[in-house]
Parts: structure tokens; C-alpha cells; sequence
């Protein structure tokens, strides 16, 4: 039996302190006073109390030996616990703060989470009495003041308003997250959406324990994202249940799991510290950029509450990472301390959850960049989310309004050239579309793209995929981005081509951009003016110009005009009418056929057609 350990304080966490002695750390469980402590690197001396399980062996640890031998005389006291600490003397040892503290951390820091492991997954905890329940709730209100009011209720039979908070409860976007139950929630509920069961009382009834257990057993669809049905909960048993049924725990080890807060944080950091090489720093706009992550990367830590005890255990950290100075030059140690004090602590932002995934998703390819590594797969994501987009354009106004960049992130012209000021252009643009796509289409944005990246040689080309290989793509992404061609531009300004013009065009498209084959399979036998024309439009200057006379025409009556600034209107984006019994559609049969409309004035129709022939011829005959 080891009676004390005295070494050095080589590490020290809440409720957790390893002690270095000739070599070899001891981690022990400890009361959660850290101001008695002394400081990491310094020499301590702590009495022991060794907690022996079938399949653990536990450290608790004590400052004094008086402190531990009155912990020694609770636990002789209860005869039916095998001198089982955690087990034992609830109404004194389990109920005092420093033990709920530890139970309530660690229920906070090891818990399943929903929202991408930025919030605690509905909670039941188990108290022993109404007393229990409110020092628990009491608690976790000082250690986490951050969380609000709402997030933790006492429930049980003291409170009046019990029945409408298991309402709440039952809701899966209502507070409270947590419940503290006195039996009323040990039975008969229905909360598909709870993930984690915190025994924190002794259960001897082997029907009810099942019961409580079933709390937990609920499948429940979608619970962390699109397709990602709840598959496990988590069971926190601080009173030895299991042990004393001798029934296996299931869930029992969760595993630590970054949140996408954290993700978030610790990679705009990366490429903060990627930008702070000199090579950047002579460019104005990577400077600004960085500038503008480590602004909101300081802000972040700025809306940390001090009075937070999480945040109180790396109050050294946050202070001074909210200086500017700090961020200056970001060396090793300095991203070390970022990671391991800053970003597990950060919020989460209250917003679309989608929108942050998708922000995850491009700073990663950012840092991808920025650290020459292989980006197929996150590529291909944002192709696949523009792809599902770009077809909902026509229904979603939102979505229309970001045709140009939707098209533009299908091409592999833009990923050949684009670096990370483009990438998040692309951020801004459609972080807020996500939430418009299929559940199904959804599922992409929460893969840890951070993971998906690989090293790769110098002057590699990146690899995008078969899906960035559509032609049709390429080619009217092309010719829009190039409008300033000069057989391009002729079109649109319904000049006649030249022969030279011609070529230009066949070599763009047949060779350039694809094959001859390429361009019969997707558009058959059209002329490749027309293909161009109905592409571009034709500038709308240029389609007045070809009207003028009519629309100047003072014989013409309101019905007339209106009839010819359609025409215009409609050649402006389509390029030509191609068939003239378009005309007989929207938005013209409104106003009435030319027949009916220019009845007395045909030879003013004829003149009008003779014109909608010669803007379509010019965009087929060369001179």
C-alpha cells in the first residue's frame, strides 16, 4: 500500500495532478482546491488513498493526513461498499463541492456532444435527494456561468414547475440540456435524444437500474448531422452500480473528441502563422488577411468570461493571447500554448452550425495550401456542394445570387490559379447555402477535412476528379471570363465575324478546351458562333442599337414598344432568337403576337424581323 508520494509537480489539471518520483509519474485524483497547491515545477508531498477495481487501479490524493484519514474513516463506515470510494458516503463525501465539481468537469469535458462537439448532448444525472440536486445545479452554475440558467434544472417532486421543465427536457432544441433527477425522470420518459447518464447515487434495485439505464437505449435519427444517427450514450457511474449488478457498461469510454469550435480556432491560427512568413508579409493583401484572423482570433478569446472556472485554470493563457503583441510572431511554443490552453476553451458561435462546417471545410484547404499538401478530397467537396447548388438556383434566390461563383468553383481553370485570398471569397460566399441543400448532400461538410490532406512533392499538380472534367463547364466558363476576346467580343456586340474569328473560336473549343468530339457530344451539330452568342448574351447597348429606329419611332404605339423592348430584352440575355415562335411564349404573349399587335404596321413588323434574322446571322457567317 503506498501511503504518500512526494516528487515533483510535473503536471496539473482540474480534479488531476501527475507527480514526477525518480522517473515515474503517479496521476492522482484530487480535490479541486488548485489555490493549495503549489506551482507546477515545484516539490509536493501528498498522502495517498489507493481506490482497486477488477479492472482499474485509481490514485486519490490529499494534501494533509488528517484530510485523508477522515476520508479513511467515511468510507470504513459504509460495510456494504467493499471500501469502494466512489461508491460511498454520498450524504458527505460525494456531496461536498469539490467532489461534484470533479464529477461536473468531467461530465463537461468527457461527455458525447451534438453540434459538432460544441454542446453537451441531453444529460440526465441522477442525484441522491432534492438537497443533492440543488448542489449540483448550484455548482455547475459557478464553474460554468458562460452556459446560462437554462442550461441545467433541478427536477423532482420540490419543484413546482417540474412537469412543464421534463416538457423542455423532452424537446430536442428546448433547455435544459442537463437534468438533475430526483426519480422522476428514472422512469417513464421518452428522450430519444440523450447521450449521457451520470450516476451520481447509489442504485440497489436491479428493475429500476435497467430502467434508468433504458433512458439512454433510444435510437434517435440525424441526432449529429445528416445521416449520422445516434449509435451509443455514455454512462458516468460514480457510485460503483455496475460493479454491484455485475452488469458490463456499455458506452463507457467516449474518447476525447476536438469540437469544431476548436478545429475552427486552431486552424485560422495555422494559417496565421503561415502568413507571418516574410514572403507574404511584402504582399499588402496576404498581410491584411492575416490581420483579419488574428483580429477574430482575438476577439474570441476576448468573449471568454473570466469568472468561468475553466477558463480561471488558463487565465495566464488567455490573458496573454489577447494581446496584439502575442500574435506578432507565432513560434512553436506559442501554437503549443494555443492548442493546449485556448482553443478547447473557445465557444462555440451562436450560428448555423452548417455555415461554421462549411468555414471548416475552406480554412482547411486554405492551410492545405499554405502548407503545400494534397487537396483532392476537399476540392472535390466544394465541387460537389457548388454541383448540388448550382441546380436549386432556379428555386433558392439566395443561391442565384451566387451563380457566378458557383460556376467558377466547377472549373478547373479556378483551382489551377486560385490561392487562399480566392478560397475565401468562395468562404463568404456560400457558407449560408448550405443549409439549403439535401440532408443527404449535407452529410459532406461534416468530415474532418483536417485529416484528409497529404503531403505532396513540389511543382505537384493538384488532382480535382473526373467531375471537374465536364466540358460544358469549361466552356461556358470559359467564354464568360473572356469576354474581352476579340471574336467573343464581336458576337456580343453583334459585329460580323471574320474568318480569323472563326478559327480562333473552333481552336478555343476544340483543342484548347476539349476535343471536336467533346464539343458534337454536348452540343451536336450547333454553329459555333451561335453556341458562343447564346452563351455570352449580347450586350445590351449593342441590342438597342440594332432596334434604334424603332424605338424611336415616333408612329409606334405603347403596346409597340413595349413589344419591341422585349425583343431587346430577351436578345440581351439569350444572345438571338433562334425560333421565332418563341415569340408566341412569355413574357410576349402578355402583350399580344406581332400579328395582332402591328395588325396596320407590317411592313414596321417585317422591318423588325429582318433584324432578328441579320443578329442571328451574324453570329453564323463569316465575312
Amino acid at each position: 500500500m503506498i501511503s504518500y508520494i512526494k516528487g515533483i509537480l510535473e503536471d496539473m489539471s482540474p480534479g488531476m495532478v501527475v507527480v514526477d518520483n525518480h522517473g515515474i509519474g503517479y496521476q492522482m485524483m484530487v480535490p479541486m482546491r488548485g489555490e493549495s497547491f503549489p506551482k507546477i515545477g515545484q516539490e509536493i508531498k501528498i498522502y495517498t488513498h489507493m481506490h482497486v477495481r477488477e479492472d482499474d487501479v485509481s490514485l486519490f490524493g490529499f494534501l494533509s493526513k488528517e484530510e485523508k484519514e477522515a476520508f479513511d474513516d467515511e468510507f470504513d463506515d459504509d460495510e456494504n461498499v467493499e471500501k469502494d470510494i466512489p461508491n460511498t458516503a454520498v450524504n458527505r463525501w460525494l456531496f461536498n463541492k469539490d467532489t461534484i465539481d470533479l464529477v461536473l468537469i468531467n461530465l463537461m469535458r468527457e461527455g458525447l456532444k451534438v453540434e459538432g462537439g460544441d454542446k453537451l448532448g441531453k444529460t440526465i444525472i441522477f442525484a441522491r435527494n432534492s438537497k443533492h440536486a440543488k448542489a449540483i445545479v448550484e455548482r455547475f452554475q459557478k464553474l460554468f456561468p458562460e452556459k446560462g440558467s437554462h442550461f441545467i434544472k433541478q427536477i423532482d417532486y420540490s419543484i413546482k414547475e417540474s412537469e412543464h421543465l421534463i416538457e423542455q427536457f423532452e424537446e430536442k432544441d428546448k433547455m435544459p440540456q442537463i437534468a438533475v433527477s430526483v426519480d422522476m425522470l428514472d422512469t417513464g420518459i421518452d428522450v430519444p435524444e440523450i447521450l449521457n447518464l451520470v450516476f451520481f447515487k447509489k442504485v440497489r434495485s436491479y428493475a429500476k437500474f435497467c430502467q434508468m439505464i433504458g433512458r439512454g437505449t433510444r435510437l434517435c435519427k440525424d441526432l449529429l448531422g445528416p445521416g449520422m444517427d445516434k449509435e451509443k450514450f455514455l454512462i458516468f457511474d460514480y457510485c460503483n452500480n455496475f460493479e454491484y449488478f455485475r452488469v458490463n457498461p456499455h458506452g463507457k469510454d467516449s474518447g476525447f473528441v476536438e469540437t469544431l469550435s476548436e478545429k475552427i480556432f486552431l486552424c485560422k491560427a495555422r494559417i496565421a502563422r503561415e502568413l507571418q512568413d516574410t514572403d507574404y508579409q511584402k504582399d499588402e493583401d496576404f498581410r491584411e488577411y492575416r490581420n483579419t484572423l488574428v483580429k477574430e482570433l482575438i476577439q474570441a478569446i476576448s468573449d471568454l468570461n473570466n469568472e468561468s472556472f475553466i477558463v480561471k485554470h488558463h487565465l495566464k493563457y488567455v490573458l496573454r493571447y489577447r494581446e496584439q503583441k502575442s500574435w506578432d510572431i507565432l513560434e512553436t511554443e506559442a501554437m503549443a500554448d494555443l492548442k493546449k490552453h485556448i482553443a478547447p476553451i473557445i465557444e462555440a458561435e451562436k450560428e448555423n452550425e452548417l455555415a461554421r462546417r462549411f468555414d471548416y471545410l475552406m480554412y482547411s484547404i486554405e492551410l492545405a495550401m499554405l502548407e503545400r499538401k494534397n487537396l483532392s478530397k476537399n476540392i472535390g467537396a466544394v465541387v460537389g456542394i457548388a454541383e448540388k447548388l448550382s441546380l436549386m438556383q432556379d428555386s433558392v434566390p439566395q443561391i442565384k445570387e451566387q451563380k457566378y461563383i458557383l460556376d467558377k468553383v466547377q472549373t478547373n481553370e479556378f483551382w489551377e490559379k486560385a490561392f487562399i485570398l480566392e478560397m475565401d471569397v468562395v468562404r463568404e460566399a456560400l457558407r449560408d447555402l448550405i443549409q439549403f441543400l439535401p440532408k443527404k448532400t449535407q452529410r459532406i461538410v461534416y468530415t474532418d477535412f483536417a485529416d484528409q490532406v497529404i503531403e505532396y512533392q513540389e511543382n505537384t499538380p493538384i488532382e480535382m476528379g473526373n467531375r471537374l472534367e465536364n466540358y460544358r463547364k469549361k466552356v461556358e466558363f470559359y467564354l464568360k471570363e473572356h469576354q474581352d476576346n476579340m471574336a467573343v467580343r464581336k458576337l456580343r456586340n453583334n459585329q460580323p465575324l471574320q474568318k480569323s474569328d472563326m478559327q480562333e473560336l473552333e481552336k478555343i473549343l476544340w483543342q484548347e478546351l476539349g476535343s471536336k468530339e467533346d464539343y458534337t457530344k454536348e452540343y451536336g451539330d450547333t454553329p459555333v458562333g451561335i453556341l458562343v452568342r447564346k452563351i455570352t448574351g449580347m450586350d445590351q447597348q449593342a441590342a438597342n442599337e440594332a432596334f434604334n429606329e424603332f424605338l424611336n419611332e415616333e408612329k409606334l404605339n405603347a403596346d409597340q414598344i413595349r413589344f419591341v423592348r422585349l425583343i431587346v430584352d430577351y436578345i440581351s440575355v439569350n444572345g438571338m432568337i433562334e425560333d421565332r415562335r418563341v415569340m408566341m411564349d412569355e413574357p410576349f404573349r402578355s402583350v399580344g403576337s406581332i400579328g395582332q399587335i402591328f395588325e396596320n404596321d407590317m411592313d414596321i413588323a417585317m422591318k423588325i424581323m429582318t433584324v432578328i434574322d441579320q443578329i442571328k446571322q451574324n453570329a453564323e457567317v463569316t465575312v
